[in-house]
């Protein structure tokens, strides 16, 4: 089978060591590295309480341009003051030294517990042996692809390619996200690479778009972290036209960046901490877009909800209640409901199904709740999941 991962797209190499910032003894940090200087975008948290790394991974950004990132996961780096921040600049420094690039064009992202400090002499050594291995083979993309995990249980991955200009053009992502995951930005750790020929301009838009329908749709307990970060990268080595403006090849390519982005999203959901099955949640029918996406977290965010899910239990009316306290605009008389495809409540009134028959169907490991309002036109929906004992067991204990 053919190289479907991180370091597939054309020019890029990966390494993940085991620099003992874990307490598992597992793989813990990494290094993604160009040969060239990347066109480079990124979407971050927008909690006021973010990472070092955040801050000045923001103002890098903004050139556009990057070659390397660095990755370390079991420790955030978060709420460490100017010690943090001095941290990530002698990262920067010590992957441009063994990389022989510009500190500022290293992105740097930290994961994990939030108020401690980045152990820096196993960060130092761990950068040294990652850079040493940096490797092009799937081997190395797949073992950053575990490094990077906290909570979670599955490495989450996607590959996409197309054909722009006769010439193959490829992109693919690796993400981290389990608990602490909401909207705006869903808390997670994102790297996607492509040989697609693109300005920084459209690189950046093209992400824009595709976190808004992606990365931002899912909830798994509704808490923001510190560190949320999606950073794409495009060696332009696939040799196309340049993508320079809107038209027929940004649109391609959009798509399979936004196709990317949601792959990784729905599998973050699906693999929330404690999960037994994956929820797409939509709400239809809204007087606007404000009133949709009321509606649509009110569901999402109730805990009652979420707990029937993980129950199998097609208690429709915690769905109903959620929407009638979300503030969204609608006629209780139009009102409708269905779970996992049947329909449960009708223009503001209750439905006969089976509901041992029903049950079954949400035991089944992906399944929809919709709603449609009656109201209008607008649309929304979410990815998320069940809430279930082990997510209270897990929290209980993460920090211990």
């Amino acid at each position: 089978m053919s190289n479907q991962t991180l370091t597939a797209p054309k020019g890029f190499r990966a390494a993940a060591v085991q620099a003992g910032i874990k307490t598992s003894g597992r793989l813990d940090l990494g290094l993604i590295a160009a040969p060239c200087s990347c066109s480079a975008a990124a979407a971050f948290t927008t909690n006021k309480i973010v990472a070092a790394a955040v801050v000045i991974d923001k103002e890098r950004i903004r050139a556009g341009r990057a070659r390397a990132i660095f990755i370390n996961a079991g420790n955030a780096n978060a709420c460490t003051g100017k010690r943090g921040a001095r941290d990530v600049h002698t990262i920067s420094l010590e992957v441009a030294r063994h990389l022989d690039i510009k500190p500022d064009e290293v992105l740097v992202c930290s994961t994990g517990i939030i108020g401690q400090f980045l152990p820096m002499d196993k960060v130092r050594a761990g950068i040294s042996r990652a850079a040493a291995g940096l490797s092009g083979s799937a081997q190395a993309a797949k073992d950053l692809a575990r490094a990077i995990l906290t909570t979670d249980l599955k490495t989450k991955t996607a590959y996409e390619k197309f054909i722009l200009h006769g010439k193959q053009v490829q992109i693919a992502g690796i993400a981290k996200g389990s608990g602490m995951i909401a909207p705006h930005l869903a808390t997670l750790l994102a790297f996607i690479t492509t040989d697609a020929a693109i300005s920084p301009a459209m690189l950046r838009r093209a992400l824009r778009q595709s976190v808004a329908q992606t990365f931002n749709k899912v909830n798994v307990d509704n808490h923001m972290s510190t560190s949320d970060t999606v950073i794409v990268l495009a060696s332009g080595l696939a040799n196309h036209k340049r993508i320079v403006k809107t038209g027929r090849d940004y649109e391609r390519f959009a798509r399979a960046l936004g196709k990317i982005c949601d792959s990784l999203a729905y599998q973050v959901a699906a693999d929330g901490e404690g999960a037994t099955c994956t929820v797409t949640v939509k709400v239809k029918g809204a007087a606007g877009p404000g009133d949709a996406r009321r509606a649509l977290r009110a569901i999402v965010e109730s805990p009652l909800v979420r707990c029937a899910f993980n129950g199998a239990d097609p208690n429709w009316g915690r769905i109903i209640s959620a929407v009638g306290y979300s503030r969204a605009r609608f006629d209780p008389e139009a009102l409708s409901c269905k779970i996992a495809g049947v329909r449960v409540f009708h223009r503001g009134r209750p439905c006969r199904f089976d509901p041992a028959q029903l049950s079954r169907r949400m035991k089944d490991k992906q399944w929809q709740v919709e709603v449609h309002l009656g109201a209008g036109k607008y649309a929304d929906f979410c990815y998320t999941c069940d809430l279930s004992k082990a997510y209270v067991s897990i929290n209980a204990d993460y920090h211990t």
